[in-house]
């Protein structure tokens, strides 16, 4: 991933960190810790917060989580950079963004701000989570698409040899 697409990736992060901050503090700032407001009978606004991982695994809140995610976006950012594909961009700046809305949660809080609840059960989630799910979506996609071809590491000699 280089230039154009790395800086497109960096503006959706950013985006993704902005709107995901934004919708965090609003929330905070207009409903009470535990409070649910229903919107439609298929989507709620509730005000919690998470110390664990996603679906609220590990809810101790311990150091785990926060190195786990580190050595997996440094893993995923070496993925990307061998990748050929022209629209990883928008997968990259979406997952990337996510992963750090959620990290500024947990420097600064200690916790993840959850604010959207779909029925049936289904855990609290926000913008950042959001962001990563789609972002995964769209990777895949993008993989059955067949773009995702990794670059070689190191170009080989393939002139012929006279032996």
């Amino acid at each position: 991933m280089r230039g154009r697409r790395l800086w497109l990736a960096v503006a959706v992060g950013a985006l993704v960190v902005l709107f995901d901050q934004l919708t965090k503090h609003l929330v905070a700032d207009t409903i009470k810790s535990g409070e649910r407001i229903r919107l439609t009978p298929f989507l709620s606004l509730v005000h919690t917060t998470n110390k664990g991982v996603a679906f609220g695994l590990d809810p101790g809140g311990s150091a785990l989580p926060a190195v786990a995610i580190a050595l997996a976006l440094i893993a995923f950012t070496l993925f990307l950079l061998r990748t050929a594909s022209r629209l990883i961009w928008l997968p990259a700046g979406l997952i990337l963004g996510g992963a750090i809305g959620n990290i500024v949660d947990r420097l600064i809080n200690g916790a993840v701000t959850d604010f959207i609840q779909l029925p049936l059960g289904w855990p609290p989630f926000n913008v950042a989570d959001a962001a990563i799910t789609v972002g995964v979506v769209v990777l895949l996609a993008i993989s059955w698409r067949g773009g995702e071809q990794p670059r070689p590491l190191a170009r080989r000699n393939t002139a012929p040899t006279d032996a």
